[in-house]
């Protein structure tokens, strides 16, 4: 599929997305932080646990062979980052501002050394570096990187999904969102 049949389509997609988001973020009745068992990571498939653990070690990986003296950003921070760069240009920054809203009311309700994370006007994470330490910031972050990349698919699909993550990390080994970790027999 060409590049701008994918725009158009994940354009069409995310944008009712946005709609869809921004209309329960403004119902009263409707509380995120009220579902901690409803919607548990270890809820999610198994393929966008390891689709998001994937990019964790890509990022990590990545940061650690760029670094010079430079401070080092959270990986989760990172990767949101990247992804927030990709969904902007479809769903513009309020879509993008609903979708991880959403992602980190759900993390939230299992990591409650996130409390303190916010999403900024600008779709960006802010707060991320007072995770406490009790809590291991990178599992934090796969948490909410996994509530994201849940939603993604929820949304838009698998295929969609996995071809946005594949332009993002075109570097990275993601073949298919069900590919296991790779292990030889």
């Amino acid at each position: 599929m060409p590049n701008c049949c994918l725009q158009s389509t994940l354009g069409v997609a995310v944008y009712g997305l946005h709609f869809l988001l921004l209309f329960l973020s403004h119902q009263r009745s409707y509380r995120f932080r009220e579902a901690p068992q409803a919607h548990s990571m270890s809820m999610a498939s198994p393929e966008i646990q390891n689709l998001a653990q994937r990019l964790f070690a890509f990022e990590a990986a990545h940061d650690n062979a760029a670094r010079d003296n430079a401070a080092r950003d959270d990986v989760a921070v990172q990767v949101v980052a990247e992804l927030r760069r990709r969904l902007i240009k479809l769903a513009g920054v309020d879509g993008f501002r609903s979708l991880l809203s959403r992602a980190l009311a759900l993390a939230k309700a299992e990591v409650p050394a996130l409390q303190n994370v916010r999403v900024g006007a600008d779709g960006s994470l802010e707060g991320f570096d007072g995770v406490e330490p009790i809590q291991e910031p990178a599992q934090a972050g796969r948490v909410l990187v996994t509530h994201l990349l849940e939603l993604l698919v929820t949304f838009i699909g698998e295929s969609l999904t996995l071809r946005l993550v594949r332009e993002a990390w075109p570097d990275a080994s993601i073949n298919e969102a069900n590919s296991r970790t790779e292990e030889t027999p």
